[in-house]
């Protein structure tokens, strides 16, 4: 789907991964779940590309529904997985403490795993080799995206600002539909590890310049990141 001239949306509000689109070829944000590997296809066949056009995915945290077609697209496509330093382990290995879902209601939930086994969830595909980032990085990729730093959500939670796109792809940073609940605006993510730091990390996004705010789960947000951490903050809007 695209959403404008430079940035393109595979996925849904259950799981979501973009794309960032120039003359000079593709960097794709997260990988969702394998399923969505076709629809990868589709939308670059619209586009008149193909995966061999994709010059790197960067994932911004390293869980199951993030990670789903990085480790086929860089074993068929030779495309480099960038990943922070903090999060490789846990995409290599699916390797991460015991997090508090928070709160659940049956059919959101239901629905949301229903979707994953659909998506082929299950057996997740880790990645064996990746490119660390840290804080800071601008990658050499299509979009020239830069790496903000947003521990919480993971030990290595990333924000991916391109100024190309005008969009910060913020993962699990934030959501603007709740998987396990429902609800839709923004608001915290759920399976957080450590929601007093994910909540600290929200400040990286105010002094980002960007007109759409993306999240993993739900849908695309047109507005600017300090305002959209702002609304997380005080309870979702």
């Amino acid at each position: 789907m695209k959403l404008a001239p430079h940035l393109h949306r595979i996925g849904n509000d259950i799981v979501a991964a973009y794309l960032i689109v120039s003359d000079d070829g593709i960097t794709v944000i997260d990988a969702a779940l394998p399923g969505h590997w076709k629809d990868l296809e589709r939308e670059l066949a619209e586009l008149g590309r193909t995966p061999r056009d994709i010059r790197g995915l960067i994932l911004t945290h390293g869980d199951s529904d993030h990670i789903g077609f990085a480790e086929r697209l860089r074993r068929e496509y030779g495309a480099p997985v960038f990943v922070h330093e903090a999060d490789a382990h846990r995409a290599r290995t699916g390797e991460k403490p015991k997090v508090s879902t928070g709160p659940m209601r049956l059919v959101p939930t239901l629905g949301f795993f229903a979707y994953a086994l659909r998506k082929r969830a299950i057996p997740t595909a880790y990645v064996s080799e990746v490119v660390e980032v840290h804080d800071g990085d601008v990658l050499d990729l299509p979009g020239q995206p830069v790496i903000v730093g947003m521990p919480g959500h993971s030990p290595g939670s990333i924000a991916v600002h391109s100024r190309l796109a005008d969009a910060v792809f913020v993962g699990d940073a934030l959501t603007t539909r709740h998987v396990l609940t429902g609800r839709k605006g923004l608001q915290p993510a759920p399976f957080t590890d450590d929601p007093a730091e994910a909540s600290a990390s929200l400040d990286r996004l105010s002094g980002l310049d960007a007109s759409w705010v993306l999240p993993g789960h739900g849908a695309p947000w047109r507005g600017s990141p300090a305002e959209v951490a702002a609304a997380v903050r005080a309870g979702g809007a």
